[in-house]
């Protein structure tokens, strides 16, 4: 059966939901036959069930927010975070492919199609500005809840910072485990730890204390509590890393601002992979280097 045709439409979608997305009748590369991944909709989670991560899975509040530019010293309430509302197109029978369609407060679409694979889960964005207007959204937020996977205890205070130590990010292409150094601690909210790319302004992200360092890649991760395994998460292109207050990590990626009638693609990847951070490094290189030319 063609891969279009198992993509089933979810309870309650609109009608014009489906037809007018090319994701659903060019949804992408074809699942791997031995995927061993699957996806759940829970809400507002999206859940990764399988292999590392076990039946009880990987939840990641997704999307938690769509985030306008300035963002960095404004109120999160008043400034930053824009309302918008989420819906299920369609999903695989088999938890293989989910679609997602986020809308706006200022009429922005972004349809999401996620694909389970073999080692990892791929998220292939598009954002069409349909408006007359500009939109505001500058940058998106997943967030992805590592504590169980980490070993933090499913009782700990969510500022409970014990699965810091087995997070990671890449300074001058070197796997560095947090807290990276210098670790910045002032911000108009606090802790947490946020690392930009040189070329997205200081004052348009999380509004957690700024780390002076600059990633050498978009990549952000953490080892499983038997250091067998390691998660990792990443965005074409990203607006910054995040390490946040509820045994969460970000990889948030950026809309920049999408004139009207513009459509724009953006890649994720998340990595369930052996512990073995130069293996990693190679495949990012090999999934991200064209989309980063």
């Amino acid at each position: 059966m063609a891969l279009a045709a198992m993509l089933v439409p979810a309870a309650g979608a609109t009608a014009a939901a489906a037809p007018d997305s090319d994701l659903v009748t060019n949804p992408g590369p074809a699942v791997d036959a031995g995927a061993t991944l699957t996806l759940e909709r829970d809400g507002n989670w999206l859940i990764i069930k399988g292999g590392a991560l076990g039946e009880d899975g990987l939840r990641i509040n997704y999307l938690e927010a769509y985030c306008r530019a300035g963002s960095t010293a404004a109120d999160w309430v008043e400034h930053t975070r824009m309302r918008h509302r989420t819906e299920t197109v369609a999903a695989d029978e088999d938890g293989r492919r989910l679609h997602l369609r986020d809308t706006l407060e200022d009429g922005l679409v972004v349809d999401h199609m996620i694909t389970a694979h073999a080692d990892h889960v791929l998220f292939t964005t598009r954002a069409h500005n349909p408006t007359d207007r500009r939109s505001e959204a500058h940058w998106a937020q997943p967030c992805v809840r590592v504590g169980p996977f980490t070993g933090t205890p499913s009782d700990a205070d969510l500022e409970d910072e014990r699965y810091l130590h087995r997070c990671f990010i890449f300074i001058d292409g070197e796997l560095q485990r947090l807290p990276t150094q210098p670790w910045a601690t002032e911000a108009r909210y606090t802790p947490g730890q946020v690392w930009r790319p040189q070329d997205v302004p200081e004052d348009d992200v999380n509004p957690r204390p700024l780390s002076p360092l600059h990633p050498s890649h978009g990549l952000i991760g953490c080892f499983s509590a038997d250091g067998e395994h390691l998660l990792a998460l990443a965005w074409e292109p990203w607006q910054e890393l995040f390490q946040g207050v509820a045994h969460c990590i970000h990889a948030d990626f950026r809309l920049g601002g999408i004139e009207p009638g513009e459509t724009r693609e953006i890649i994720g990847r998340a990595y369930v992979l052996p512990a073995d951070g130069e293996a990693l490094l190679a495949r990012y290189e090999e999934d991200f280097g064209k989309r980063k030319d």
